[in-house]
């Protein structure tokens, strides 16, 4: 556990991040200006895996790729993996397949791929050195041979402002023709590209970071004072190793590996033995909070021990200050409430989504928790369906809720909705502020499953609400979120070892 106070200072004497070549310190160390240039790679270096795989499974899905299509496509691909294609062969034939159609409409599914898809698959880690060359004022490039269809939806995700791509040509009524813009950017016009635009906007490329997995960008690696491999490929791997340039491995999105998919059944497959054990001590002390209790105590600790995740918690005396509480949580992916519940225990139950009623897991334990599933756009059946959960906290319960009613894939924190805040009123209990700072590293915010890792938690002093009033009631819950603001910009101890998988 951290010794860092909860407010966000540092505490007096701690230790100075690590400037390790390839660490967000070594960036926030940097000299700033948009003379410095940091180019990104997108497949395999911002994203796990490569785009054109997500577009494709979605036209499959779809029933978009013909039989004669699908074999061409298998068939360029065997053949690029033997060396015998060029990977301008390559993405010609997937810019043939689209000929005809509105560019628009391309556009629009490449918004839907990424939303459904491609969003998860982003590297944490990436994400943080990018925001860092951002926060230095450099000038932030996504340089990739993938198409604008897969590049230019995490470009804008990521607030990146400048794309060099390939993309596709257009007539003039905004239809594909089949054809690509020349040169394909891949190799050495990847590099010839990014030299023009470094001199079009005064970059100066001895200063500048390219970060890279492929074989293939070894021509922009050489072009740049500070290459940066990432995740990177045979080759690549050996002249960093002979040059000395800091290498970068990640497995933060390694969901579909064999290895995450046995660690994911195992955490699901404790659930049916738990259950049992707690249905027989609710049986034998003839008290079913007892036997909940069982199940809420050791299933998420369980889940999240199996899966490789622990959790960093400063402020931990908080959790038993004052009990029955409010515990409020920023919301990022599916696993945030099983951190918090790791921590609260037992004597527990909560506010969720009426989409999660119908789940056979979620819904079944939140029914047996007197969880209550709330309709977000009716807000008056909202309202109506606290009543129960606000009777639970009177008879000792505490509650745990995400107050931004949503899962959001940002730093920032959303605006706060009410309904916590006046069951904190209508029952006299306490808020207490449970603030999450990376559960992103362990899992997207739409994955089903972990990724081992440490997720930072830091819980802050109850805040008491008996001088609230119906007219302040705005006031203070922003007084609240603000203090998720400050702790999420100034986190107690930030700033480590990139390397480590830590920003």
């Amino acid at each position: 556990m951290t010794s860092a106070s909860p407010n966000g200072a540092r505490p007096p004497g701690a230790a100075q991040p690590l400037r390790l070549p390839g660490s967000v310190a070594e960036i926030e160390a940097s000299q700033e200006g948009p003379q410095i240039g940091a180019f990104f790679d997108l497949d395999g270096t911002l994203v796990a895996g490569f785009t054109v795989a997500a577009v494709t499974r979605d036209r499959l899905r779809r029933r978009e790729v013909g039989a004669a299509e699908f074999v061409r496509m298998m068939q360029l691909a065997v053949e690029y993996r033997l060396g015998r294609q060029q990977f301008e062969n390559i993405i010609e034939g997937a810019v043939r397949s689209a000929k005809g159609r509105l560019a628009e409409d391309v556009e629009e599914m490449g918004e839907r791929v990424f939303e459904q898809s491609i969003a998860d698959l982003i590297y944490p880690e990436m994400r943080e050195l990018v925001r860092a060359h951002q926060r230095r004022g450099h000038t932030v490039v996504l340089s990739s041979s993938a198409l604008t269809m897969q590049a230019a939806p995490v470009a804008r995700h990521l607030g990146i402002d400048h794309l060099l791509c390939n993309r596709f040509v257009t007539d003039e009524l905004g239809i594909l023709t089949g054809d690509i813009e020349r040169p394909v950017v891949w190799g050495t016009t990847k590099a010839t590209s990014v030299q023009r635009f470094a001199a079009e906007h005064q970059i100066e490329l001895g200063l500048s970071y390219f970060y890279a997995d492929g074989d293939e960008d070894l021509a922009l690696m050489h072009l740049v004072g500070n290459p940066r491999p990432v995740n990177p490929g045979p080759a690549l791997a050996r002249v960093a190793a002979r040059r000395g340039w800091p290498v970068r491995r990640f497995s933060s999105r390694d969901a579909g590996t064999p290895l995450a998919r046995v660690r994911a059944l195992a955490g699901a497959s404790t659930l049916a033995p738990l259950a049992a054990g707690a249905l027989g001590l609710g049986l034998l002390t003839r008290n079913k909070r007892t036997g909940i209790n069982f199940l809420t105590r050791f299933w998420p600790e369980t889940v999240l021990a199996l899966n490789g995740v622990k959790l960093n918690v400063t402020g931990a005396e908080n959790l038993t200050a004052r009990r029955p509480a409010v515990f409020l949580f920023n919301h990022r992916n599916n696993f945030d409430v099983f951190m918090v519940a790791a921590l609260v225990k037992d004597n527990w139950t909560g506010i969720a989504k009426k989409e999660l009623e119908a789940n056979p897991i979620f819904g079944t334990i939140g029914k047996l928790l007197d969880a209550a599933f709330i309709d977000r756009a009716d807000t008056a059946a909202a309202v109506a369906a606290l009543g129960p959960v606000e009777d639970a906290a009177r008879k000792g319960l505490s509650i745990l809720v995400a107050p931004e009613g949503t899962r959001l894939d940002t730093q920032a924190v959303g605006p706060f909705k009410k309904g916590a805040f006046r069951i904190a009123m209508a029952t006299g209990l306490p808020i207490v502020p449970v603030v999450i700072r990376n559960s992103d590293s362990v899992a997207g915010r739409n994955a089903t499953t972990l990724n081992p890792g440490t997720v930072d938690i830091a819980v802050l002093p109850p805040v008491s609400v008996a001088d609230w009033t119906v007219g302040d009631l705005s006031t203070r819950i922003e007084q609240v979120r603000t203090r998720y603001l400050e702790l999420l910009a100034d986190w107690p101890g930030a700033g480590t070892d990139a390397r480590s998988g830590k920003s």
